[in-house]
């Protein structure tokens, strides 16, 4: 039976690809002299053997948190992706929608080391890095690390620290080190930040700086949960809370390997450009006064790969940049002060490009992921 996406992945051969594992986020993936054995043979590794297991990992972690979280699947789908894809996340939403729930949820279901930062406005940067103290018995000074020293960080209400405190995560999310007295100290693996704000309450926040909000690959709102969803949460949360009894699922060596195998997804070269002009329409946008940055691409392709992962494949479409773009993007843009008079949300002008950009073409014109555009989106 013909694979209704084939044109995607034609640069893949069959099952087996080069294995590209090596170096971190940001670095270039390539073969090197660590990947060819003696003989001049170049490592290999079987793809599909590792898709199914992320894909079976990842049904555990999804069916743990949607214990906790109910009726919000595609949210949960989100932070699972933002994991894979080595990103961080915000979660932006009301009071009492379960911001807090899903980023402990999501924590606890990984066999991990877990840290959770209450962010007040007095906290301060050495709270979050660590601080040097002096010993007197060795006559030195010892590194206290602080809570970003964690695989998953929890950072509660991280808009009601001041900004000086709030920069104190940038070279951690960004670099995945620390550097304290000129010393630098790497980050455990894998690594992820998971943020809560509230964007009604204004009282005693400070506005995260668009250079902390560029760093987080994705934005989630959770959103009010159906009537049927409420009601069975009255039923779970009723008694006792279900992170009481919720157990690990997936040990942190196991997302290393997951993370692994979604560096090897293959993205075609039309995606990418699909990819780069959808963030560069931002930047040119007359309703706009900040567009994407260069991030943005990159986080968005990440992420993309890690989406086409979780659903069994081994290439990107177009599909799962679309369905990322408002996630990955909206969070970074600034509208002008006329869009916002005018009521325009940087949603919907992520929604307007994707209508308006053409959408890269298959190499087999039968390929069957044209039927799951959004209406009015073109074709090359």
């Amino acid at each position: 039976m013909p694979n209704k996406n084939a044109g995607w992945g034609t640069a893949l051969n069959d099952s087996r690809v080069v294995s590209v594992i090596r170096g971190g986020p940001g670095r270039t993936h390539g073969v090197g002299p660590e990947n060819v054995s003696e003989e001049g043979r170049v490592t290999t590794y079987d793809d599909r053997a590792s898709l199914t297991d992320l894909t079976a990992t990842a049904e555990r972690v999804r069916g743990s948190v949607e214990g906790v979280i109910e009726g919000k699947p595609e949210v949960v789908r989100l932070s699972l992706t933002v994991l894979l894809a080595e990103g961080h996340l915000l979660i932006e939403d009301v009071p009492g929608v379960g911001k807090t729930m899903l980023a402990k949820a999501l924590a606890r279901s990984i066999d991990c080391s877990v840290r959770r930062i209450q962010f007040t406005p007095d906290l301060l940067p050495s709270d979050i890095t660590g601080v040097s103290i002096f010993d007197q018995q060795r006559r030195d000074f010892e590194f206290k690390p602080g809570a970003i020293f964690a695989q998953i960080v929890i950072g509660d209400e991280i808009n009601r620290a001041s900004p000086k405190t709030q920069s104190a995560l940038l070279e951690s999310m960004e670099e995945r080190q620390v550097t304290i007295d000129g010393q630098t100290y790497e980050l455990p693996s894998p690594f992820m930040v998971v943020a809560t704000q509230n964007p009604v309450e204004m009282e005693g926040t400070y506005p995260l700086p668009e250079a902390q909000r560029d760093r987080f690959m994705a934005r989630v709102s959770i959103g009010y949960p159906s009537p049927d969803a409420e009601l069975q949460m009255l039923d779970v949360h009723g008694g006792v809370s279900p992170l009481d009894d919720l157990q690990p699922v997936a040990h942190a060596h196991d997302i290393v390997k997951l993370i692994d195998a979604v560096r090897t997804v293959h993205v075609a070269d039309p995606v990418r450009r699909y990819a780069v002009e959808l963030v560069g329409a931002t930047r040119n946008h007359p309703d706009l006064r900040l567009g994407a940055s260069p991030r943005a691409t990159l986080h968005l392709l990440r992420a993309a790969k890690a989406s086409a992962a979780l659903s069994g494949r081994e290439f990107a479409l177009p599909d799962d940049v679309q369905a990322l773009a408002v996630a990955v993007l909206a969070h970074r843009l600034l509208p002008t002060a006329q869009a916002q008079l005018n009521r325009r949300t940087a949603e919907s002008v992520v929604l307007e490009i994707l209508q308006r950009t053409p959408v890269p073409a298959a190499v087999q014109p039968n390929s069957g992921y044209f039927n799951q555009q959004p209406p009015g989106a073109r074709r090359l």
